[in-house]
């Protein structure tokens, strides 16, 4: 099995789309990774984010329209061997012949002289131009673009090893991915892991959509599609595409989950709706609404796998995929050098628990790195993501409906990317620097006391020195940031056998954390 790389690899971005008709999607060019939103309340470089296709573009990445390199016939295709191009024939010829999904030479050919690093090439695949729609036959096509895409680096780069994809896929895209993953590329008795570097999923209804009205559009084209959107076919453990089964396919920290929070600005109000009247196990019925306005959030997640928030909804404007949230994070988890944790060593509410109604407490983090000023996971009352509800003071409930990001009270795991600040000769002391804003709520469940309140919320930066000897230090302000700081001991971490650990404290709460670091090797 291939070993992950942050090398510059392709890049595939898949959009997705469950329904009955997909003739207005075929209309849009790009499947909407050009739109981007404007943040009114931001300043200079991040005031504007121009989607992914143009920030891409703007990185220095080459754009590919897979639509024009993947050829959809409604009958198998056979051609003769001359008709193929010189330049083409050091390829497999299987590519331009060979069943209904084939590659078209012309484009081929096109590529082959004017891509100048297809290493960093850009395609959106626009599978819903296939009129086949079943996803084994999507499962199919990807997995020929993926081919074509590393035999065409191989042939520009000659003596080089093929590259692996990176890919982004929203909604059913993610599905469509792990359809190539699970079936199509064991299928052909090859590793998905050998052929794909890293994915990142946007909203993908991994565990399905809890409520199945979309079950009942039987008798129609895309029933073949909705099918995989069923709980029950997600769940199931003798179905070889279910999330259950994943894992034994590809090695899931090489899969992020980024999870959607915000309902309230998704605009299709039957789904938010359908969402608080259909809850799942991990919620305490209609009193939360913990979704992207489609899918749950739980259920766009895989155990195991790494997953962030971002409170963004399912789709349309401001949403997963026009939020620069999702890139900021995307480009991270492939590119990063640096992988960080965060944990819960040990906390202590020091206030709240009303006398009346049954009180609850939440506890969460939001994380932003510094550098662009949009967080990179968040937590908070407003996406109902937090930890909890807990009823011990201590944070200890041995079970809780929103439970932790993994083993030993994991809060968060992500990716930053310090190779620029490493660059950079003219920075006199290389540290990178992330914001830390925690948050303890307490919720009255039965809505008869007065329990709703803020418990505490404080905002902590942690700073850490890359270069040997490497040290880490946490400050309640950014009086690091002044001109001529000297470092102040009172501020370093402990190091301890796991990493750094820092104590947080104020009125309503203190608690003990601690900070992981690993180096992502090249």
């Amino acid at each position: 099995m291939a070993k992950p790389t942050r090398r510059p690899q392709p890049l595939i971005l898949i959009r997705g789309f469950g329904g009955l008709n997909v003739e207005d999607e075929k209309k849009t060019a790009y499947q909407g990774f050009n739109d981007g939103t404007v943040y009114p309340q931001k300043r200079g470089e991040n005031y504007i984010y121009e989607g992914f296709i143009l920030r891409f573009l703007k990185s220095s990445w080459q754009y590919q329209d897979a639509t024009n390199v993947v050829g959809y016939y409604g009958e198998n295709v056979s051609l003769i061997a001359p008709a193929i191009p010189a330049e083409l024939k050091t390829l497999d010829l299987d590519f331009f012949s060979k069943g209904k999904l084939i590659i078209d030479p012309a484009m081929a050919l096109h590529l082959v002289r004017t891509a100048n690093d297809p290493n960093r090439t850009l395609w959106v695949f626009r599978y819903y131009d296939l009129n086949d729609r079943k996803m084994v036959a999507y499962g199919a096509a990807l997995l020929r673009l993926i081919d074509f895409i590393r035999a065409l680096a191989k042939l520009k780069n000659p003596g080089q090893p093929e590259p692996m994809v990176n890919i982004i896929a929203h909604s059913m895209g993610g599905l469509l991915v792990r359809q190539a993953i699970q079936q199509t590329i064991p299928d052909a008795k090859r590793k998905p892991a050998d052929l794909i570097n890293k994915v990142v999923t946007l909203g993908t209804p991994h565990q399905g959509i809890a409520f199945q009205v979309l079950k009942k559009w039987v008798g129609t084209e895309a029933q073949n599609e909705i099918e995989h959107f069923n709980p029950d076919i997600q769940k199931s453990t003798d179905n070889t595409t279910s999330f259950t089964k994943f894992g034994e396919c590809f090695p899931l920290d090489r899969l992020l989950t980024v999870v959607g929070t915000n309902y309230k600005s998704y605009d299709v109000g039957s789904a938010s709706l359908g969402n608080r009247l259909f809850s799942v196990a991990d919620e305490f019925g209609m009193n939360y609404n913990r979704s992207d306005g489609l899918v749950k959030q739980s259920y766009a997640q895989i155990p195991g796998a790494p997953r962030t928030f971002v409170h963004k909804c399912h789709g349309g404007f401001d949403s997963l995929v026009t939020a620069r949230e999702s890139f900021e994070i995307a480009t991270r988890f492939f590119f990063g050098n640096v992988k960080v944790r965060l944990r819960l060593v040990e906390g202590e509410v020091l206030r709240g628990m009303d006398m009346f109604g049954k009180s609850e407490f939440f506890f969460g983090v939001s994380i932003k790195p510094r550098g662009v000023d949009f967080e990179l996971f968040h937590q908070g009352a407003d996406s109902e993501n937090c930890y909890g509800p807990f009823t011990k003071t201590s944070l200890t409930d041995p079970a809780v409906e929103f439970g932790w990001a993994g083993p030993d009270r994991l809060i968060w795991e992500g990716y930053l990317n310090t190779t620029p600040i490493l660059e950079d000769a003219s920075i006199s002391k290389k540290d990178m620097v992330m914001r830390l804003d925690f948050y303890v709520g307490e919720r009255d469940l039965f809505g008869v006391g007065f329990s709703d309140n803020v418990i505490f919320r404080k905002q902590y930066y942690v700073r850490g020195l890359l270069l040997p000897p490497y040290t880490m230090f946490i400050h309640d302000g950014e009086q690091f940031a002044a001109p001529g700081y000297v470092d102040d001991p009172k501020t370093l971490m402990t190091k301890v056998a796991k990493g750094w650990e820092f104590d947080v404290t104020g009125t309503g709460f203190k608690g003990r954390f601690r900070i992981e670091i690993d180096q992502v090797p090249e």
